[in-house]
């Protein structure tokens, strides 16, 4: 477990710098291009954190778009809209307030992760939260958008590490 961590710290490091803006307009465009992007209706995105991966531009995207909201130890899915009202979780996350949908109306969810392998392994914040809400909704397709530099040959992963079905990287 002492790896992941390590591995989290030296991924933040590495984000710190890259030119994440850079990266995130590559890393949205190469998803675009994506049929299973093109083809989904209902997609979960994330909210960024600092040095992460902004998949924001995509709520231009004619889709209906989710944010995760965390209860408890579950995500709930929260339609979003550009311009809706957030709020700053106790994780500092920005959430939506508007009322949590069933999980199945989702066809897609883009997960966020600090370093991804040639597996489809990713290496999350730590919580589990994704790994929780893929493993109670196998059918969603999950993708991860990661710049080259945060690919890796091989993370170290338990039993309940849920793998993504894509990862995107350049």
């Amino acid at each position: 477990m002492l790896e992941k961590k390590t591995l989290r710290i030296e991924a933040k490091e590495i984000r710190k710098k890259l030119d994440m803006k850079k990266a995130s307009e590559k890393l949205v465009s190469l998803l675009r291009t994506k049929k299973y992007y093109k083809t989904a209706q209902n997609v979960m995105i994330f909210f960024p954190l600092e040095d992460e991966i902004d998949v924001t531009p995509l709520l231009k995207d004619d889709k209906n778009f989710y944010l995760p909201r965390v209860l408890g130890k579950e995500l709930k899915v929260c339609p979003y809209k550009e311009g809706d009202e957030l709020k700053l979780s106790h994780f500092k996350i920005y959430e939506p307030l508007t009322e949590e949908v069933e999980t199945s109306k989702l066809d897609l969810v883009i997960v966020p992760a600090l370093m991804a392998d040639k597996n489809n392994n990713r290496l999350g914040y730590g919580g589990r939260y994704y790994d929780r809400f893929l493993n109670n909704n196998p059918s969603v397709i999950s993708v991860a958008l990661i710049p080259q530099e945060l690919m890796v040959d091989s993370l170290p992963h338990d039993p309940w590490d849920i793998k993504i079905t894509h990862i995107i990287s350049y």
